[in-house]
């Protein structure tokens, strides 16, 4: 829907959207980047990939000028990385969080479970090798490795060490995870495309670019599994426009995390983690 100089105008649904956007949403009139409206949807994610990029992985630890973390100081790592994380959304992220009323509509663990059958199937299928691999774009699959770190496995004689991170893994799996990547792809990103006065775009407003932008930056974010961050995050997508609900795009995403964290804990398949 357009006014008479063509930019977009809410519908209705929006504009009731709009109203429960509150004064936090824009710039705070705060100094600091920290004050920036961007920053709560932003800040939570970057720490998280920031730490997350020292990652080792079975096949190769993480080495700088000389400096090597080894695959077996995984959970050291990563809960570090939780650690960070956390304590900047408990810093900055509230005021993000705070924007959006919390309400779950049943669409949401449906779209969820319906998400976790999706991307299992099509990882399985192993596309991304097949057709990319040819090209020698190999090297771009391989930057999808993920930790697949079983703690069973790692410390075979200390099994309440192994469950204890396995609930910490879990935490940052189902809870951390869906929070910040959904507040930062659907909550800014996916905004700011729209207008530079992002903060004013109604949530569950979607451009051509919009909807682009929110599956092609997933897929670049998982790059071993291309095909199902583009049908999962698509998904998730339909999701925000039927409810305009951003808490349901969380709970899809928590949703999805949980049962495929079972799965993996189920059937041994520790590659998906």
């Amino acid at each position: 829907m357009t006014d008479p100089t063509g930019s977009p105008r809410p519908d209705p649904i929006e504009k009731q959207t709009m109203a429960t956007v509150d004064a936090h949403a824009g710039p705070s009139g705060g100094k600091g980047f920290l004050a920036q409206p961007w920053a709560p949807f932003v800040l939570p994610l970057a720490v998280f990939m920031l730490v997350g990029s020292i990652e080792p992985t079975p096949d190769k630890p993480f080495e700088l000028l000389g400096w090597q973390i080894p695959y077996s100081s995984y959970p050291l790592v990563y809960a570090v990385k939780l650690a960070l994380t956390t304590a900047v959304m408990a810093q900055v992220g509230w005021r993000a969080y705070r924007q959006f009323p919390l309400r779950i509509t049943p669409w949401a663990p449906a779209v969820g479970a319906i998400g976790v059958v999706l991307w299992i199937a099509l990882a399985k299928l192993g596309l991304e090798q097949r057709l990319l691999g040819p090209l020698g774009l190999g090297g771009l699959i391989a930057q999808g490795d993920r930790a697949a770190f079983n703690p069973f496995e790692a410390w075979p004689d200390r099994t309440g060490l192994a469950w204890l991170f396995l609930a910490l893994r879990f935490a940052g799996l189902v809870v951390i995870v869906p929070i910040i990547e959904e507040f930062f792809l659907r909550g800014f990103l996916m905004r700011f495309v729209i207008a530079p006065d992002w903060w004013r775009v109604p949530f569950g407003m979607l451009t051509p670019l919009a909807i682009a932008v929110g599956t092609l930056v997933p897929v670049l974010m998982h790059p071993g599994e291309m095909l199902a961050a583009a049908m999962w995050f698509s998904m998730i997508t339909g999701l925000m426009a039927m409810t305009r609900n951003l808490w349901d795009c969380v709970v899809a995403h928590a949703t999805t995390n949980l049962l495929l964290g079972v799965y993996v804990v189920a059937s041994g398949e520790w590659h998906f983690l």
